[in-house]
């Protein structure tokens, strides 16, 4: 099928995916949008499709959801890539591979002290109540490890492409603000108060400690309680080494998605709601300076019948219905014309008595009486009427009739809900014309397997045509 939804090169720039990914000089994709969009889906279609144009890709997924390891035929995704098995590599095109992980947050904050604390020290770090409570779900924390995991898989310059899929919702850009968040929350009065007694050390940091801040966590100490007021102290000392490197790095990852090697991809749905927040990220990226692929259009609907509108295909089914009501074939003409009041009664044609008057004649006479001079006649057991074929025809006529104005207007939903969709991307298309735009044409069913995800990434790639759009 094809979509009426169909991008006009002259009016929108259309999105060339498979040039955006065949390039060496693009190593990071971000997929964002908001939530139920599909991200995670193209995310893996993309990451798939330049694995076998010859690519060596990582797909980093930061959606705590099964569905890219299902997809990919993987038990379980986690905080180290596993390779993806059944890539098959297109012709000419060699040494592509498909690995796939799911950020582990805690696992992930957990390797950065290790990295970067000696063993005692670390002990001290992963052993302390404050930081599993922080590592585990501190807010800010996930979007500040997917910053450091993607850092660290740059780093290591053993994939081509890192294919990045985010967290739903506004909070897919959440990321771009972990450098700041985490500089203010290292550079807060209370982080620098706690850390005092630790930069000053020995008997006067005590002294410090105890004099200095007696009112301060006299209070901390009611509000928190004297034992989680104790870690949090304990933490932030053996942690103080470690801050400007946590600020260092988080900078550099966020330099790094400015760069030139780095796209983005707003991925949305046809639907208001779904543009106005692809709107947001347009805007927000753009005031970032973060370097801006285009929209994918996700799930568009088509019709194989575009030519057959929706006010024509309703209008059928009302007539077909209206028919349906009035036309009931063969019968008394009397109750099909029944005369309007004051108009006199129509004259009977009594030519034939018999054929229009009703036989009174009791079934047994009937059965062995005759006209005079004509042999008697009698109806046989099991034989029909002559009625019974046209009343057969007559409610099959009806079954087929309504059947069709079913599909009319199934039909006419369809077309109405185009119309929608057409009328949202063009708002969209009005207000951001800068911004190129591919779209992908609605699968009939969910995605569960490569050969899925094989289908998504030729309708991302078929641009301002997806044919097959269902």
């Amino acid at each position: 099928m094809t979509s009426s939804l169909s991008l006009n090169p002259a009016d929108t720039r259309v999105l060339d995916v498979d040039p955006l990914i065949d390039d060496p000089g693009t190593r990071i994709v971000v997929c964002c949008g908001s939530g139920g969009v599909g991200k995670t889906t193209t995310a893996a279609a993309l990451g798939l499709r330049a694995a076998e144009r010859g690519r060596k890709v990582v797909v980093l997924t930061i959606d705590p959801a099964r569905r890219l390891a299902q997809s990919m035929g993987i038990d379980s995704l986690d905080n180290t890539p596993r390779r993806v098995k059944g890539i098959a590599t297109a012709e000419g095109a060699e040494g592509g591979e498909l690995h796939a992980m799911m950020l582990d947050m805690k696992r992930t904050f957990d390797e950065i002290v290790e990295a970067h604390a000696d063993g005692q020290r670390a002990e001290a770090i992963l052993g302390n109540p404050f930081y599993q409570s922080l590592s585990a779900g501190f807010a800010g924390t996930q979007e500040y490890m997917a910053m450091e995991k993607l850092g660290q898989l740059r780093a290591q310059d053993e994939w081509d492409l890192i294919v990045v899929d985010t967290p739903p919702s506004r909070s897919a850009l959440d990321f771009l603000d972990a450098p700041k968040r985490l500089g203010s929350f290292l550079d807060g009065k209370l982080i620098r108060v706690l850390m005092a007694p630790a930069k000053v050390g020995g008997r006067a940091g005590m002294k410090f400690l105890n004099v200095g801040m007696s009112l301060m966590t006299g209070a901390l100490g009611k509000l928190l309680g004297g034992q989680l007021l104790r870690d949090v102290q304990t933490f932030v000392a053996a942690m103080d080494t470690m801050f400007g490197g946590f600020r260092t790095r988080a900078d550099a990852t966020y330099k790094l998605l400015q760069a030139p090697g780095t796209a983005f991809l707003v991925v949305a749905a046809p639907e208001r709601d779904a543009l106005r927040e692809a709107a947001y990220f347009v805007e927000r990226l753009a005031a970032e300076d973060m370097p801006l692929a285009g929209l994918v259009l996700n799930r568009v609907h088509g019709s194989g019948a575009a030519q057959l509108s929706a006010e024509r295909a309703l209008a059928a089914a009302e007539n077909l219905d209206e028919r349906g009501i009035v036309d009931q074939g063969d019968g008394n003409v009397e109750l099909r014309t029944a005369p309007e009041a004051g108009s006199p009664a129509p004259v009977r044609d009594t030519t034939d008595e018999h054929a229009q008057t009703p036989d009174k004649t009791p079934h047994s006479a009937r059965a062995t009486t005759s006209a005079p001079n004509s042999p008697a006649t009698s109806t046989p057991a099991g034989a029909t009427t002559d009625d019974a074929p046209a009343d057969q025809a007559t409610t099959d006529r009806t079954t087929t009739d309504q059947l069709t104005a079913g599909l009319l207007r199934l039909h006419a939903e369809r077309m109405q809900l185009l119309a929608r969709e057409q009328r949202t991307r063009d708002r969209f298309t009005a207000l951001h014309p800068e911004v190129a735009v591919t779209e992908v044409g609605a699968l009939p069913g969910d995605v569960h397997d490569l050969a899925g995800l094989r289908s998504i990434g030729d309708r991302l790639a078929a641009g301002a045509d997806p044919a097959g759009a269902a």
